[in-house]
């Protein structure tokens, strides 16, 4: 849809809704990924977010985002479009599903295949937002549910594979909560994949503490989790395909000089890649 414009010409500013701090989170991620697109060497490139960030009547300068979490945030979005794309290549009439996804423009990153149904999930003050500030797609639909809730699947198809994935939200979630949620995805589908970013027990305490994170330290429940085939025991039927450490994959070689450099050194260790960003990606 296009941005309502001022007498003069200009976009106007959205008003937003009154979100609660949990909604109101998803603009962490929102700036970063403008953030990234506004860089000269942008990771994910998504020119939809620095859209939305002009457009939208916020003040992005109490989020105090400094580059690595722009950069982990970007990289994080790619890895998951990655497992999203290639899973839909292969499966060309799945069912995609985007966890709290947020004003996340994913599927309009991916274009899926008019065979596919993506599905956007969050909380109905987001809903309805994104409703409002983007376009529609064939085959894309937004559910209005916290994801906690068992019943929103119900509006899924579920004899198809599905790929899943989630952005930032496996922080806000307690592991009692996280595991009930896999479990229901899993029981719902004949078979797929699901991605997330995950953060080990060191990467939660950062989370915490840092002042790029700030605005979410007290919204954060997750305790961390330090083995990535941990999840392999909450249902039988999932099985760890990659642990993707950012430091190791080959975008860091776009980083900033100084944060190229903290890469590569990290690299050389599981441990020290583990304190960063992680993306998870399994099969059931």
């Amino acid at each position: 849809m296009d941005p309502p414009m001022s007498v003069e010409g200009e976009p106007m500013a959205v008003v937003l809704p009154a979100f609660t701090p949990l909604e109101d989170s998803l603009f962490l991620t929102l700036y970063a990924r403008a953030l990234d697109y506004r860089r000269r060497h942008p990771i994910l490139g998504d020119a939809m977010a620095d859209r939305l960030v002009r457009e939208l009547d916020y003040d992005y300068d109490q989020l105090r985002i400094d580059t690595n979490l722009v950069l982990n945030v970007a990289l994080r979005a790619k890895k998951l479009d990655q497992v999203a794309a290639r899973f839909l290549a292969r499966h060309p009439d799945a069912v995609g599903v985007d966890l709290g996804a947020g004003l996340d423009t994913r599927a309009f990153r991916l274009a899926p295949p008019p065979t596919a149904d993506w599905y956007d999930v969050d909380l109905p003050a987001v809903s309805t937002t994104r409703d409002e500030v983007l376009e529609e797609r064939a085959n894309a639909h937004v559910i209005a549910a916290d994801v906690r809730d068992p019943d929103w699947l119900d509006s899924v198809p579920g004899d198809r594979p599905a790929v899943i994935v989630a952005d930032g939200m496996m922080a806000f979630l307690s592991e009692d909560e996280l595991v009930a949620l896999w479990n229901r995805l899993v029981d719902h589908f004949p078979s797929g994949e699901i991605a997330f970013n995950s953060y080990t027990r060191f990467a939660i305490w950062i989370a915490r503490h840092a002042r790029g994170t700030k605005s979410v330290a007290d919204l954060v429940k997750f305790p961390g989790m330090d083995d990535p085939r941990a999840p392999e025991q909450w249902n039988p039927k999932l099985q760890l395909i990659r642990e993707i450490l950012l430091s190791r994959e080959p975008e860091v070689a776009e980083f900033p000089p100084a944060w190229r450099r903290y890469h590569r050194v990290a690299s050389h260790s599981t441990a020290w890649s583990r304190t960063g960003t992680i993306v998870l990606h399994y099969r059931f």
